[in-house]
């Protein structure tokens, strides 16, 4: 059973718990939405599956019924000791007490090399670590996540777009990314000012350009990003360069695609 909103009120009440707003804490409380979180993504029995931020538990109930592993991460010491009470009879669940913006993530997911993140991420921490957990976790190699809708709007921006920013290029350096589904205000407690989005990332084989290259000249770019790159990238990119690299000088960031940043880079690193 998943939790109704009924259940976590009670949950919180008999725990002397509330949602926490310093650690972006919004509990989502309709089985209706996490079933079909658990259904997009894509899991059965023999699946490994990472869950960040697993509060009172409700989205992990849900991951548990389709027969996958979870694996629940949990900072809040509270919640933590709720979680591991709601789980206790479902199998194949295990709860970490842990930060995941500083977890040892070899040691939780040693023993398998190919895990599926799925996650109602807190707000303040989503974007950060989706970031590190592509720059550096390989074994994550696939994610669903339900972030705020304007933040899953950058994590799966286009060139050209309003929304499409460094992270944007991130994400598509690492993976391929989209919107699948939306999800109301209204399921969940306490109800945040935004609707939510859920974001498909599947990792794939980068191009073949030097990473820390690329995002410095991205996040430099980007700083300035009404300047036309002539202006952002003055001293770092010359006219020569450029032009070897088929862009225009007077073009702004959010213009280039991934191609034309990997292009921009290899005719500034030859």
């Amino acid at each position: 059973m998943t939790h109704s909103r009924p259940a976590v009120r009670e949950l919180l009440t008999n725990r002397g718990l509330a949602p926490r707003r310093d650690l972006g804490q919004n509990f989502v409380a309709d089985p209706n939405t996490v079933r079909r979180i658990a259904h997009l993504a894509g899991i059965g029995p023999g699946d490994h599956v990472i869950e960040i931020g697993a509060g009172l538990g409700s989205l992990t109930l849900a991951l548990a019924e389709t027969g996958a592993s979870v694996t629940a991460v949990e900072v809040d010491r509270g919640l933590a000791a709720a979680l591991r009470d709601v789980v206790i009879d479902s199998r194949g669940v295990t709860v970490v007490e842990a930060d995941a913006m500083t977890l040892d993530w070899p040691a939780v997911l040693a023993g398998h090399d190919d895990w599926v993140l799925v996650a109602n991420l807190p707000f303040n921490v989503a974007t950060p670590l989706i970031a590190d957990l592509l720059d550096g976790v390989p074994a994550i190699t696939r994610l669903l996540v339900l972030v705020q809708r304007e933040v899953g709007e950058r994590l799966a921006a286009t060139a050209g777009s309003a929304a499409y920013g460094a992270v944007s290029v991130k994400v598509a350096y690492w993976a391929s990314a989209r919107i699948v589904g939306h999800v109301p205000a209204a399921v969940f407690v306490p109800r945040p000012n935004v609707e939510s989005a859920l974001v498909e990332i599947v990792r794939r084989r980068p191009p073949p350009v030097d990473a820390g290259a690329l995002f410095s000249l991205v996040r430099r770019a980007f700083g300035q990003r009404r300047k036309m790159l002539r202006r952002s990238l003055a001293g770092v990119v010359t006219d020569e360069q450029f032009a070897a690299a088929g862009v225009v000088p007077t073009a702004r960031p959010q213009d280039l695609d991934l191609g034309a940043w990997c292009r921009l880079v290899e005719a500034t690193t030859t």
